[in-house]
């Protein structure tokens, strides 16, 4: 595999993790103003994107295939779990 081709690969395998980071962050931002303004939008994003890729590396690992809806699952799971603990939405 060219070294193209691996950037992508992993570029493509980040992409979810990313997206899901944005808009989770973008949501807060206008369902949540208060609680979303003190916190920025560069920070939370970062936080997120590194959970979510973690939880995509271990459903690669655990299945054994990227792209499982069990795995996409748990992504959402644990971004919205770190988002909520970011938030101190407990409150």
């Amino acid at each position: 595999m060219s070294p193209l081709a691996a950037i992508n690969h992993l570029l493509n395998f980040a992409a979810p993790a990313l997206a899901v980071a944005v808009l989770l962050v973008s949501f807060a931002h206008v369902f949540m103003r208060k609680m979303a303004k003190t916190h920025g939008w560069l920070a939370p994003i970062a936080i997120n994107f590194i959970v979510g890729c973690a939880v995509l590396a271990a459903g690669l690992v655990l299945l054994g295939r990227d792209g499982r809806m069990l795995t996409y699952a748990a992504l959402v799971l644990a971004c919205a779990t770190s988002q909520w603990l970011l938030l101190r939405a407990w409150r």
